[in-house]
């Protein structure tokens, strides 16, 4: 089989995902074409230079309607001949996105491929799509629906996670991320958006708070407590499935969950012939690429089976991966994957995470496989793990070699 190799990769900085958000103003489709005339102006791509640009992105209503990834080409410097396909599997859609089109190379269907994804979470609203496993009474009640917080929560309570283990997470995380940003370890990735003038209006990560303490934390309230205690009393439901439990210990809170944020990213991907035939060099080569469902209640643990899934299809151990990164969604996944691994938290999320950087859904997948190849190259390490909880229970994972 044709092997697919990672080109490229960058991301946008993402803004705060509200109104004084420095992205605010700034459209999904705008923010996308921005980051696809990158990829094209770093690696001289010219014509129909590749197959496909495959899109990922969650919230797919208004500006994110429609085909959001054949508007975002449209829209771009890129040959109007390049289609473009959008897709959700949720907060693994960039992942997934990159994904699919390395499949594609490796079964022969077209030699490059741009994927990746967007999120503006400041001007579409989380949620806003509507969910029928969310609001259809004879699905969410055959699923025992609850929401994310809930089953970050639970995950807490099922695995004996301590408010005090989350909040020390959450404050690595701040500290991972500030530091990396101080020695300028995303230099290689992140672009500077500018505005229809051409003058920058945001050139880093601006969600983070480096200055988080433990008292800092510990002066926060629980975020999921009130709509699992109160009506409708979603703690009530949680424990109709795991009635061993006596009862959620809500630990979650703003500072030890990924922030709302505005931002896109995208990977260059294709085989060898694509690199010659562009004068590229690869970077890294998709090594394995696997999804799995995981029970819908919890919903959060699927990057612990799709891991293991993932090394038993590629013939690996978990002693084979040098780093890993693991999305931060909230602070009790983190701790779970660590957990069933006994991985050393050194390895994972060496540069901060979605805690301190944010979490814009459809985006992040790509992300976070572009900052582990950046931290394989910049601490000659070979091998590594990316891999995301996914929301109504499923999980993602993508191992990367470099090359």
């Amino acid at each position: 089989m044709t092997e697919a190799y990672i080109y490229d990769a960058l991301r946008t900085p993402r803004g705060k995902g509200r109104k004084d958000g420095s992205l605010h103003e700034v459209t999904s489709a705008r923010l996308s074409a921005e980051t696809l005339n990158a990829v094209k102006e770093r690696n001289g791509l010219e014509g129909h230079a590749v197959e496909d640009v495959i899109w990922g992105n969650v919230t797919q209503v208004m500006e994110q309607g429609a085909c959001l990834a054949r508007t975002a080409v449209l829209a771009s410097d890129l040959d109007e001949s390049i289609p473009g396909l959008a897709i959700n599997r949720f907060c693994a859609s960039g992942m997934e996105a990159v994904n699919l089109a390395a499949n594609q190379v490796k079964g022969g269907a077209g030699d490059g491929y741009i994927a990746g994804g967007v999120e503006m979470m400041g001007r579409v609203p989380m949620g806003s799509d509507g969910a029928a496993i969310a609001v259809d009474p004879s699905i969410a009640m055959n699923t025992y629906f609850v929401p994310q917080g809930i089953s970050a929560d639970l995950i807490a309570t099922e695995y004996g996670f301590t408010r005090d283990q989350a909040d020390a997470l959450a404050m690595e995380s701040q500290r991972r991320a500030a530091k990396a940003w101080e020695e300028n370890r995303f230099s290689k990735s992140v672009i500077t958006v500018k505005d229809q003038n051409g003058i920058p209006i945001l050139d880093h990560d601006e969600y983070m708070r480096p200055g988080t303490d433990m008292q800092s934390l510990g002066g926060l309230n629980p975020a999921f407590q009130m709509m699992g205690e109160q009506m409708p009393g979603f703690d009530k439901v949680a424990l109709m499935k795991y009635p061993h439990l006596e009862r959620i210990n809500h630990i979650h809170h703003a500072g030890n969950s990924s922030g709302i944020v505005d931002g896109a990213a995208a990977v260059l991907i294709g085989n060898k012939e694509f690199g010659e035939k562009n004068g590229l060099t690869p970077r890294a080569r998709i090594k394995g690429t696997a999804k799995i469902g995981t029970e819908p209640t919890m919903m959060l643990t699927g990057p612990v089976p799709v891991t293991q899934k993932i090394l038993a299809d590629n013939g690996m151990s978990i002693g084979d991966i040098d780093l890993f990164e693991v999305n931060e969604a909230f602070a009790s996944v983190v701790l779970r994957f660590q957990q069933a691994f006994d991985v050393d938290p050194e390895m994972v999320n060496v540069n901060g995470g979605s805690i301190a950087m944010g979490h814009p859904l459809g985006a992040t997948g790509a992300i976070i496989i572009g900052t582990l190849l950046d931290e394989l190259e910049r601490s000659d390490k070979e091998t590594g793990l990316a891999t995301l909880c996914i929301a109504s229970g499923m999980g993602a994972a993508t191992i990367i070699e470099r090359v």
